[in-house]
Formats: C-alpha cells, sequence, structure tokens
C-alpha cells in the first residue's frame, strides 16, 4: 500500500494501490465515478435478460467484488433483483423500473462491454509508457532489419533517427522498400509492451481504444490479477494510406451508438505510426502538416467532443512519413524544419539486389538457375534504363509462382521462366 502524509492533521493514512498491474475489489478503489459504472451495469444486466454475478464481472471486466457492489446498490433503488443463486453466485434479472432506465441510458449511449478507465488515469498511463526508449542502440537495430538486406550506412541513418524521438520521412521512387522499412523500424520499438485500455471515460462519454485489428494482445504476459479493463499489447504500429481524411485524425462519433471511437494516432499512442504514400491521401498534405504543428513539437494532442469540448491527450508516438514524391513538393519549410529527419531510400545496387533476390527465391522455395539474378538486372538497366528496385525479385519471383500454379507444376526460374516473367511484369514498350 501507498502512504500519503496529510499536512493538516499530520496523519499518515493509506492509499489503495492502483494501475493496470492491480485489480480493483472495491468501488473506492477505481477511478471512474459510481454512476457511470451502475450505469453500465444496468444496461448490461437489461441486455442479457438474466446473468449471474460472475457473468457480470466477465463482461465489465470488473472483479466480482465490485461486480457484487453495484448490484447491491441497483437493488437498493430497487433496478434490479435476485432471481435465484446458482451455487453461491446470484442470478440477477432486471425489475420493470430498471427497465425504464435502461431503455433511457441505451438512448444516450449503447456502450455495453467492459468498463472504461477514467481519462486522467489513461493519460497518465500513456506518459509514463512513452515511445521515447532510453536509448536505441545498433544491436537492436541490427536485430529488427535482419530479414532485410539494407547496408551499414542507412541502418545508423535509422538508428540515429529512432534516438532523435522525433517524426522521419522516408522518401524515394516507388518499389524500393520504404515501407517495409517503416515496418522494421517499429520492430525496435515493439520489444516491450504497454497496456491499452478497453475504452476511457471523460465527463460521461466513452470513447473506445483497444483494437483487437492494431493492437497485438500478450495475455501470457497479463499479471493474474491485473485490471481486466486494460490489455497488455506489444506497442502499437498503424498504417494508413490513401484513404487517411481530415475526420480519422478527430474522435469519431457514431450516432447511431452514441459512444466515440478514438482516431488514428490515440490508437498509435505509445507506438508508430505510419502515414503511406504520403501526399496521396485524401486530406491534403498541407492540411494534415498543419493540424499536427503542435502535437509534433509538444507532444499533446486536442480533440474535440460532439458538444464542442475540447480535451488535450498526449501524443506519445513516433510518425513516419513515407513518400515517393519530392519533399520539397510536400512541405514548407517551417514543416521540413519540424522533421528532423529526412532519409532518402534509393536504388539497390547489384550486390545487394541478387542478395535479396536469393532470399525471395529461398523463401518461396523456388529453385533458379545461377545467372537469373544477373539476367535481371542487365534487363533492368540495359533494356528498361532504369535503376534496381527492391521490389523486382518478390514480383518476378511471384510471376514464375502463379504461372507455375496454373501448369500444375513445381515453379523452376530458368532462362524461359524470367522472360514470361519480365513479359508479363513490365509494359511494353517502356
Amino acid at each position: 500500500m501507498l502512504k500519503t502524509h496529510d499536512e493538516e492533521f499530520g496523519l499518515v493514512k493509506l492509499e489503495p494501490p492502483s494501475g493496470p498491474e492491480h485489480r480493483p475489489e472495491s468501488l473506492s478503489e477505481l477511478d471512474v465515478r459510481k454512476t457511470v459504472l451502475e450505469d453500465l451495469t444496468l444496461k448490461t444486466i437489461y441486455l442479457s435478460g438474466s446473468l449471474s454475478i460472475l457473468d457480470l464481472s466477465r463482461i465489465t471486466g470488473l472483479s466480482y467484488e465490485v461486480a457484487s457492489e453495484l448490484v447491491h446498490r441497483l437493488r437498493a433503488g430497487l433496478f434490479c433483483q435476485v432471481t435465484g443463486m446458482t451455487g453461491n453466485i446470484p442470478q440477477i434479472a432486471i425489475t420493470s423500473r430498471g427497465r425504464l432506465r435502461a431503455v433511457d441510458l441505451l438512448s444516450s449511449s449503447q456502450y455495453v462491454a467492459t468498463a472504461p478507465v477514467s481519462f486522467e488515469s489513461y493519460v497518465a498511463q500513456v506518459r509514463k509508457q512513452s515511445v521515447k526508449k532510453g536509448g536505441v542502440h545498433a544491436e537492436e537495430v541490427h536485430r529488427a532489419f535482419a530479414h532485410l538486406v539494407v547496408d551499414d550506412e542507412t541502418l545508423r541513418q535509422f538508428g540515429t533517427a529512432l534516438n532523435s524521438d522525433s517524426p522521419i520521412f522516408l522518401y524515394g521512387p516507388p518499389g524500393v522498400g520504404k515501407t517495409v522499412m517503416a515496418h522494421a523500424m517499429s520492430k525496435v520499438l515493439a520489444e516491450d509492451e504497454v497496456w491499452i485500455p478497453y475504452a476511457v471515460e471523460i465527463d460521461g462519454q466513452i470513447i473506445t481504444v483497444y483494437d483487437p485489428a492494431i493492437h497485438l494482445r500478450i495475455p501470457e504476459l497479463e499479471p493474474e490479477n491485473h485490471d481486466a479493463r486494460w490489455v497488455l499489447c506489444h506497442r502499437p504500429r498503424v498504417l494508413v494510406g490513401g484513404e487517411l481524411t481530415a475526420e480519422m485524425l478527430d474522435m469519431q462519433f457514431n450516432p447511431t451508438s452514441k459512444f466515440y471511437v478514438g482516431p488514428v494516432q490515440m490508437k498509435a499512442n505509445n507506438g508508430v505510426l505510419i502515414i503511406d504514400d504520403f501526399g496521396r491521401q485524401r486530406v491534403r498534405p498541407e492540411e494534415l502538416l498543419n493540424r499536427w504543428i503542435v502535437p509534433l513539437d509538444r507532444r499533446v494532442d486536442y480533440l474535440t467532443l460532439a458538444g464542442g469540448k475540447t480535451i488535450e491527450i498526449p501524443f506519445e508516438l513516433l510518425v513516419v512519413f513515407a513518400s515517393n514524391m519530392d519533399p520539397n513538393e510536400l512541405m514548407d519549410p517551417a514543416f521540413m524544419r519540424r522533421i528532423q529527419t529526412k532519409i532518402k531510400i534509393g536504388a539497390v545496387p547489384d550486390k545487394q539486389f541478387c542478395e535479396i533476390f536469393r532470399r525471395v527465391a529461398t523463401e518461396s522455395g523456388v529453385a533458379f538457375d545461377a545467372e537469373i539474378p544477373n539476367l535481371l538486372i542487365g534487363f533492368v538497366h540495359d533494356t528498361m534504363k532504369q535503376e534496381l528496385r527492391s521490389c523486382y525479385p518478390r514480383d518476378i519471383v511471384n510471376q514464375v509462382c502463379w504461372a507455375a500454379q496454373f501448369e500444375d507444376r513445381e515453379p523452376y526460374l530458368d532462362r524461359a521462366a524470367l522472360n514470361l516473367a519480365i513479359e508479363s511484369y513490365f509494359v511494353k514498350g517502356s
């Protein structure tokens, strides 16, 4: 238990432990107002028809003791009643008075799931889990990029960028691996775990945060008696591309369910947000950049609720922009200055190209003649008059695999198969 000193009376009093690692065993230990939890409990009972206190505990993520307290309070108001016992566990059903109240509550918010944490608890936990690390070292970067063929100078640039704790801009022609490298950079930060809440409550409004499509949960590492309103996950990695709109950067209120879904940057907190194909989004580049000038500088973002109330949330994430457009055409000098690290990902040297080809073919189970990588290099340089791109090996090997599947045979990459793949992949007349 934590001790605090009461200055007025000179007394020492005990405060209940808090944080995701501790499961509250009484209402007094919870960080959310009792009325919010009572309303959630009543809606849960109403929609379930009849359930046990154990079921109620499981649905809301609250301890059995807290669920019992909430049921006791609702019974005192004649909103629910005990209809029987299953062993020593009471079975609960709603009353006619409770039904009227639940219908009224559902008209205001249809959120019926795991109980939320307070906004203050969320902010404190996000700050505690800041994406800032004690320092990124060479061995961590090399480990994260081990599956890729990247030269030491580029790896040094990535390591330096990750230590800067500032936005990163990757640029270069299409097909050179910018998105793949952005994903690999996020793996450097994903070696530890963070707590993500199912939902956050502020002024009676619910904002959902945990998204199983984004947050990779690690249940085997969760303490046995942790607060089940939180989920232990790897640091999140959120990828958005051309579908990004200005609306996705603010609270998304569902007029039917009447609760909020957190924006992409809130879901990416304590992790990495990759803006892929920057400059091709439905939101204009200057609009996005102007929207994030303050968050990128001060690590706070300002979001607006439906009633006009503005809230300040942490912006504790690494933002990686990836684009095949000229950075000078996308950003003015003021914003260019705020992105401290700009890394150009360019053409692949012949030696690296051959190694990429070998790895891709091996991973795909495609045997190939020794001359094939050099034949492909010669075609790209001499016929296409292009520089080598790291996407070519995988794309050509895919063509060979698809043809073999159609012909019901094992794929093999010889000169004839290469010519057919080239014919299908590259634009005629280029």
